[in-house]
């Protein structure tokens, strides 16, 4: 799992994240946040395209501490996001993707555990996908996938995974693909 976290963001280790530039309000800063990563850099200018192009993401990690971080990046960067985990209840998650959902809804964004599944999750309003980080499980990536392939679904949908190169997470990505052909 650090192997993993190493390729994700070094915030992730507690070392880290203690000695890491903060805000006054507790927030990360959000240049050294997002320098500190690759995979925050890329997503940093795919974010900027796509919101010029008028397309709304969604965002999976396997990890919950890397949505915290990816929740500071993206206050740093002022989109508009709702997020899904865990610890979010039935009618607090409904309320959340209602929210993204409504009509000209200004959030850009949802953040979404890839474990935080469940039934009815229709998030068919975004017409871009981003695996952050892939879960150990293919099928919950899979189910990841079909959260913008819904009925209602009138876009192409993008889909990308993050895959730091010749890494642990490459390795696993690798390997997972074998199982699910």
């Amino acid at each position: 799992m650090d192997l993993k976290k190493c390729c994700n963001h070094p915030y992730l280790f507690p070392t880290a994240a203690n000695e890491a530039p903060k805000m006054p309000n507790g927030m990360y800063d959000g240049s050294a946040l997002t320098k500190a990563s690759g995979k925050l850099m890329l997503l940093c200018k795919m974010l900027k395209k796509l919101k010029e192009g008028g397309h709304r993401v969604l965002i999976f990690s396997q990890m919950t501490k890397m949505l915290d971080l990816l929740e500071d990046f993206l206050e740093n960067d002022g989109y508009k996001y709702e997020r899904i985990d865990g610890g979010v209840t039935g009618g607090m998650r409904q309320e959340a993707i209602d929210r993204f959902n409504a009509p000209g809804a200004p959030q850009f964004v949802f953040l979404l555990s890839t474990r935080a599944g469940g039934l009815g999750i229709n998030l068919a309003t975004a017409d871009t996908v981003i695996i952050y980080d892939s879960d150990w499980n293919p099928h919950n990536d899979i189910q990841a996938f079909s959260r913008a392939h819904r009925i209602g679904q009138n876009k192409k949908v993008m889909i990308y995974r993050f895959v730091t190169k010749a890494s642990v997470e490459e390795r696993i990505t690798q390997m997972k693909t074998n199982l699910t052909v």
